[in-house]
């Protein structure tokens, strides 16, 4: 299949997956990386008429918001802007902060902002009956790169099946402005986070393994390691033994 067909067939998949839920359109959010600016593309191409994207600035920086509007200004995709600082700050001031390590008390806060965009693009959701689309690809759902109940909070994921390689060359199809498909990958939850950095391998070496199952031994170990510490992400919750 080549990537127009891969295009083409995405744009379909999401829009039976929306009808056949008895669903008028689809809001997801817009973050300003590759990832999320492809969905919306991709999205707006299946219900011209019916997508919302919206931009959830939580302490994001400012080049992030601004590539998001690029590409809503650029594709002509409607765009709703909610800051969420305000409830962020809210939520820290009644929460107790003395019960981690700082580094474990820094991804506690920032799955905060990701919970708190999951719930805002639900109460759109449910005021439009839109269903909610997910930007996760297979690299970060296949070794649990994501936020439960945040950022894998959603209804779809048209891109679970696609490498970041994929995914690159799919954006370039698209005609992703150059500058987001250029910029590290980060899910922007802190200064000078990335994606690769947090990760502890490039994605070019997940892309590998999942392809192949080949990897250096040590980064086999890593890979093999958080697939199994995060199955129970990619999960519904088990229910115990009928009475």
């Amino acid at each position: 299949m080549n990537i127009e067909q891969l295009a083409e067939r995405l744009v379909l998949w999401i829009r039976d997956k929306v009808l056949a839920a008895g669903c008028k359109g689809v809001v997801l959010g817009l973050s300003g990386g590759v990832d999320s600016s492809i969905a919306a593309v991709l999205c707006h191409r299946a219900f011209p008429q019916s997508t919302l994207a919206v931009i959830m600035p939580c302490y994001s920086s400012g080049e992030d918001v601004a590539h998001a509007q690029m590409v809503a200004d650029k594709f002509s995709i409607p765009v709703r802007t909610v800051v969420l600082d305000a409830a962020f700050d809210t939520l820290l001031k009644v929460l107790p902060n003395d019960m981690a390590e700082p580094d474990v008390s820094r991804v506690a806060k920032a799955n905060i902002k990701a919970r708190l965009r999951m719930v805002t693009l639900y109460y759109f959701a449910n005021q439009l009956k839109y269903m909610v689309v997910g930007a996760g690809n297979r690299d970060e759902l296949s070794v649990g790169y994501f936020t439960k109940y945040g950022d894998g909070g959603v209804d779809i994921q048209p891109l679970g099946n696609l490498t970041k390689g994929q995914v690159k060359e799919l954006a370039q199809f698209l005609g992703i402005p150059q500058p987001i498909i250029n910029k590290p990958p980060s899910a922007g939850l802190w200064e000078g986070q990335t994606d690769e950095g947090e990760l502890g391998l490039t994605y070019n070496e997940l892309d590998r393994y999942l392809a192949t199952g080949e990897a250096p031994a040590e980064i086999k170990k890593r890979i093999e390691s958080m697939i199994a510490a995060s199955e129970h992400k990619r999960q519904s919750p088990p229910m115990a033994f009928p009475p």
